[in-house]
């Protein structure tokens, strides 16, 4: 028996997450920017054999490390180029983020607790809203939480040497591989936290067991070989990786992503969900009576200031994006893992009361005011059709997350300790199924995100799919996921943004308007993407075009 209950019934669990976990993968459209940015520099990469220097649009892409590129190459030559593919190597994170997470709590805490970390991490919100998504935080997270749970296992006291040693290795390797996909922000992160660590508890036992020697041999090994490669192919690659994309990047507003000082505290509360009530009703406790190793290690305490440090770092940034503070998550899921052994399951119910009667009341608000917030929020760019698409969605999410806050009140309030493990599974897999009907409903927001639906009417226009021996050109703008439905590149006119650095240094890829105007004359066919606002001013400067297809927001057209 773990947690109360029969392993039987925990495989039936993990079977149920499991699945629900990667089917739903290929049911959305990629969209843009994240999604289509990540799936096209993957699959130029896999097209052309590259695997030293990213492109996205034919363009040199330096603004992060390759890891996830290369996992995405992989994925696309093993198992075809679809949104499914597209998507898998973040899934895959996001899971074994979760396994890794159980693993190591049941190692420092018990069985239980591991099984309840795990719970835990498998239902929080944003973690699993991001392992779902194509961006670069869920990969980021997964090497990580690696890397913290490697450390947390080496410190173990009484494990041999040579147990301590290897784990530590392993922190090391995961450091190289969080350093290959998001930069160096993987060192900046544990290190701040252990000297904050040895400051705030006094313990400088973990300096001694950090194998350094060693392990910067296997962090060197496995993170300079691609740094120093891209770095002799292309020689503007150092400056703008490690001046523009780092410092720059966390120093001053220059990629427009500002915010408050408290800009990621909704993001804190909401990514925590459903766990926010247990994390403030133990966060002082888990501080204060923190079991601590026999060589005085606190492995609780390192977590919390893993956390805390992260969320402090991320809010003095100049850059601020809500993905950037998910790598706490999987740290707060080991800390919860382990204060849900210590619950009472009275006190679990108090806890759950509010989310099931929040969630009735939300149920209820969709229910009475769902129509007057869709004309609020209807507008030429996003009309109340979309909304209204996206509605029975969000109502069966809303469904699903107050099923799960009734259901398990009533589990803990039998107070038995059977109740109480199903109970936790029962929040825990809600909070999954509800937030993945709630992605699978965003789909609706594709015909305005994604370059999908409109590239399907103007192949219907066409008669056929549009013919490869004729450039397409975006005027304007940039739709990140075009490239990867035409699987082709296509020409910038007029747009520079974060292409800028690959324009420079291969300036005949691009065009300005007036090189553009030339270009579409004298073409015998030719096709481009823009917004209807630009449409509407070529039309009046006499341009010649055929319109295949628009939406709320563009125009795709066609020379002749």
């Amino acid at each position: 028996m773990i947690a109360s209950l029969p392993r039987r019934v925990w495989w039936l669990i993990a079977l149920v997450a499991a699945v629900a976990w990667f089917a739903g993968l290929d049911a959305r459209r990629l969209q843009h920017p994240d999604e289509g940015r990540y799936a096209e520099i993957a699959r130029e990469m896999a097209q052309s054999g590259d695997w030293v220097t990213p492109r996205l649009n034919d363009l040199k892409y330096f603004e992060k490390p390759p890891l996830q590129y290369w996992l995405g190459a992989a994925t696309f030559d093993a198992l075809g180029v679809n949104e499914w593919t597209a998507r898998l190597p973040s899934a895959v994170a996001g899971f074994l983020a979760v396994l890794a997470v159980g693993f190591t709590a049941a190692r420092l805490a018990g069985p239980d607790a591991g099984v309840y970390a795990a719970l835990v991490l498998a239902g929080t919100v944003w973690h699993v809203g991001l392992a779902h998504l194509l961006t670069l935080d869920s990969l980021l997270s997964f090497c990580m939480t690696l890397m913290l749970c490697a450390f947390l296992l080496a410190q173990r006291a009484g494990a041999p040497a040579h147990v301590q040693r290897n784990w530590m290795l392993a922190a090391y390797a995961a450091a190289a591989a969080a350093t290959l996909t998001k930069g160096l922000v993987a060192i900046a992160i544990p290190g701040a936290t252990l000297v904050l660590y040895t400051l705030f508890t006094r313990d400088a036992g973990p300096w001694k067991r950090l194998h350094a020697l060693p392990g910067a041999a296997v962090f060197l090994a496995l993170a300079a070989p691609w740094f120093l490669l891209v770095s002799a192919a292309n020689p503007e690659f150092a400056r703008f990786f490690f001046i523009h994309e780092h410092f720059q990047r966390f120093l001053t507003q220059t990629h427009n992503r500002g915010g408050e000082w408290y800009y990621f505290v909704q993001w804190f509360v909401l990514g925590l969900m459903p766990w926010i009530l247990v994390w403030a009703a133990t966060l002082v406790r888990s501080w204060r009576d923190a079991p601590r190793e026999a060589n005085g290690f606190s492995w609780e305490r390192f977590c919390l200031v893993w956390a805390a440090f992260l969320f402090v770092f991320f809010s003095l940034s100049g850059s601020k994006l809500p993905s950037y503070i998910l790598p706490m998550f999987p740290a707060l899921a080991l800390v919860l893992g382990f204060e849900l052994t210590r619950l009472s399951s009275r006190a679990l119910m108090w806890i759950a009361l509010p989310l099931a009667v929040g969630g009735a009341l939300l149920a209820i608000a969709y229910l009475a005011g769902y129509e007057r917030a869709v004309a609020a929020l209807a507008s030429e760019s996003t009309p109340a059709a979309i909304y209204r698409a996206f509605g029975p969605w969000l109502l069966a999410m809303i469904v699903v997350y107050a099923a799960g806050g009734i259901g398990s009140f009533f589990l803990f309030r039998k107070a038995t300790p059977a109740a109480k493990s199903a109970g936790i599974a029962v929040l825990a897999l809600s909070s999954l199924v509800g937030l993945l009907l709630g992605l699978q409903g965003n789909d609706a927001f594709a015909s305005v995100r994604s370059a999908q639906p409109i590239l399907a009417l103007a192949d219907r226009a066409n008669g056929q799919a549009l013919d490869p021996a004729f450039p397409v050109y975006q005027v304007a703008s940039y739709d990140q996921t075009l490239p990867f439905y035409l699987r082709r590149p296509t020409t910038l006119v007029e747009f520079r943004d974060e292409m800028t650095l690959g324009i420079l240094a291969e300036p005949h890829k691009a065009l300005n308007l007036t090189q553009w105007m030339e270009a579409w004359a004298a073409a015998p066919q030719a096709y481009a993407l823009m917004s209807r606002g630009t449409a509407a001013d070529l039309r009046e400067r006499g341009v010649p075009f055929r319109v295949l297809a628009e939406d709320p927001r563009r125009a795709f057209v066609a020379r002749r």
